[in-house]
């Protein structure tokens, strides 16, 4: 299979290669970006902070309570 590719199979499984490894990376980031984002909304949220959309829903309907009582 490698035959195959030519004289230039060095070049094109490196490329291959090279846009595995970016594309891995690229996820990697997002994962690990998303799971940070989440804990330090979640610690905002611990400390009493608010997103703007809760406070603009409870504008628009305040006899509705933010989060419900069990």
């Amino acid at each position: 299979m490698i035959a195959a590719l030519g004289p230039y199979a060095g070049f094109i499984l490196l490329s291959y290669g090279a846009a595995i490894l970016a594309a891995v990376g690229l996820t990697l980031w997002v994962i690990l970006d998303h799971r940070r984002l989440r804990n330090t909304l979640a610690a905002l949220e611990a400390r009493g902070l608010t997103r703007r959309s809760a406070r603009s829903a409870a504008r628009l309907a305040p006899e509705t309570p933010l989060e419900t009582q069990a």
